[in-house]
């Protein structure tokens, strides 16, 4: 029998959340419904979710509070689902670890659809060996595996939310080549993502914070155009 695949849904009105809790149950997913934060994070260790779904207004512990301490327990995927839609609001929940941002009212595929693709990339499906090897970049002090979603940064494992793995991964696999910040969006979070660049600013300024660089390589940006992972002596 496969597992089915677990999501937390945390939203103080029941109506919303039971709607999507409908929705994913209906493609196969196991949903837990929990109305605030507190609950949220008691739950949370608990229930083992794959994946939370997080409303902002939440009585009690507010949604960013939730996922600010969520993201400093674990790297599972966070999607933010609020009526807030001013580009602070996007930006702020992202800075705080958030994965992706949905505005209330939702269309439920779209929703689904986000759901499953950032499940994904934080669990990407077993591929032959011959794939699996160039998932992998090596520089000195940094390997960076999307088959497994792992970053190591001189010597020691880095926790990192999918996106901001899959962003570098991108980025170090093309050394020197520049990227806009529209490429970005759409090779990282595709499926048309409805958002503004400034989400990449927020990724790379969250890697930068982790991953410091070498004498040999940096984040680097290019301004009035985008990023690149730079490389000298290559």
């Amino acid at each position: 029998m496969v597992n089915r695949q677990k999501i937390m849904i945390v939203d103080d009105d029941e109506n919303i959340a039971e709607l999507i809790s409908l929705y994913l149950t209906k493609e196969c997913f196991n949903t837990r419904i929990v109305h605030d934060g507190e609950s949220a994070m008691r739950e949370f260790d608990t229930y083992g979710p794959n994946l939370v779904l997080l409303d902002l207004m939440l009585p009690g512990m507010d949604g960013y509070q939730v996922c600010r301490e969520l993201r400093q327990r674990s790297s599972v995927p966070i999607i933010i689902l609020s009526a807030k839609g001013e580009v602070f609001d996007k930006v702020l929940g992202l800075e705080l670890g958030a994965d992706d941002y949905m505005i209330k009212p939702f269309d439920s595929k779209e929703l689904v659809a986000r759901v499953k693709a950032v499940l994904r990339r934080f669990q990407p499906e077993k591929s032959s060996s011959s794939q699996n090897s160039g998932k992998i970049v090596e520089y000195p002090d940094l390997i960076v595996n999307q088959t497994n979603y792992s970053v190591i940064y001189k010597g020691s494992t880095v926790d990192m939310p999918p996106k901001e793995l899959e962003l570098l991964y991108f980025l170090a696999s093309s050394p020197n080549q520049v990227f806009t910040r529209e490429q970005l969006l759409d090779h990282i979070w595709g499926y048309e993502y409805i958002g503004d660049t400034r989400t990449v600013d927020v990724h790379i300024k969250r890697l930068r914070e982790k991953i410091k660089g070498n004498d040999s390589w940096a984040l680097t940006t290019v301004w009035g155009i985008g990023y690149k992972f730079e490389v000298k002596n290559i």
